[in-house]
């Protein structure tokens, strides 16, 4: 008794010709697809659907995504010590405090040599000094925050938040107290 081929309705659906518009209508049937046909390709087999251009553009959007993400737990660190910094009698420092040590963490978990030298600190302080200004804060009247990110790339990555405070208060401009 030799077995029938499957139906073509009951066919799964990796092994049915895919659209041409699949990535754009729906992108998690066209990914495991096209890792359907990789893992093929990989052990020898020939294949003809690939979607290169779009496998290669997905490729490349998972090491960008992984750096956005670096960066934006950079840029919400740095927000949150610039918050402590204007208001550091406020009743949520406990809260930024706490924050500030899980988007540390979570960058420090993200983050890979190669992002080194494409993470710009100066863009991300200069990012997080207009958010903390669009928030209504400027600075107290006798200091202000420092004009250049006081952090290194290294410091943020590992630095214990109280470390981190002292460096920002210590890199401050003081101003002199104005006349009464």
């Amino acid at each position: 008794m030799t077995a029938r081929p499957m139906a073509p309705a009951a066919r799964p659906l990796y092994g049915a010709p895919m659209p041409n518009d699949l990535y754009d209508r729906d992108v998690l049937a066209w990914s495991e697809h096209q890792a359907d046909l990789l893992r093929r390709l990989a052990r020898g087999e020939r294949v003809n659907d690939l979607d290169w251009e779009h496998v290669v553009e997905e490729i490349e959007d998972v090491g960008l995504s992984e750096l956005h993400s670096v960066q934006s737990f950079l840029n919400l660190m740095l927000v949150h010590l610039l918050k402590i910094f204007v208001s550091p009698e406020d009743q949520a420092v406990n809260h930024w405090r706490g924050e500030i040590v899980a988007f540390q963490k979570n960058a420090a978990r993200r983050f890979s040599p190669s992002m080194r030298q494409r993470i710009d600190l100066s863009a991300l302080y200069d990012e997080a000094l207009e958010q903390i200004e669009a928030l209504g804060e400027r600075g107290g009247q006798l200091r202000s925050w420092p004009a250049a990110c006081p952090f290194t790339l290294d410091e943020l990555l590992r630095g214990k938040w109280d470390v981190l405070v002292d460096s920002l208060n210590a890199a401050a401009t003081t101003h002199p107290n104005p006349a009464p």
